[in-house]
């Protein structure tokens, strides 16, 4: 028995449209989720040790993170173009 494959056809480019971008982990997004991970970790080492303030402290600078991980990229608004 032998295995038959289709060949791939690259895809048809079509006129006035860019090709889509590949999805790609960026750096800074990655830095900012591992900043986060510490963050979260140090809370709860600090909430066991009885901390509850800095654990907190520690809860809101690792949210930041999150947020600002999140805006990292193209956003949604800047692709949709409006029409005349």
């Amino acid at each position: 028995m032998i295995a038959t494959s289709t060949p791939l056809r690259p895809p048809v480019p079509i006129p006035g449209r860019r090709p889509a971008l590949p999805v790609v982990e960026s750096a800074p997004r990655q830095q900012l989720l591992d900043q986060a991970s510490q963050l979260f970790d140090r809370a709860a080492a600090a909430a066991e040790a009885g901390h509850v303030a800095d654990a907190a402290q520690f809860i809101l600078k690792a949210l930041d993170c999150e947020r600002r991980a999140g805006g990292v990229g193209p956003q949604v608004l800047q692709l949709i173009k409006p029409r005349s």
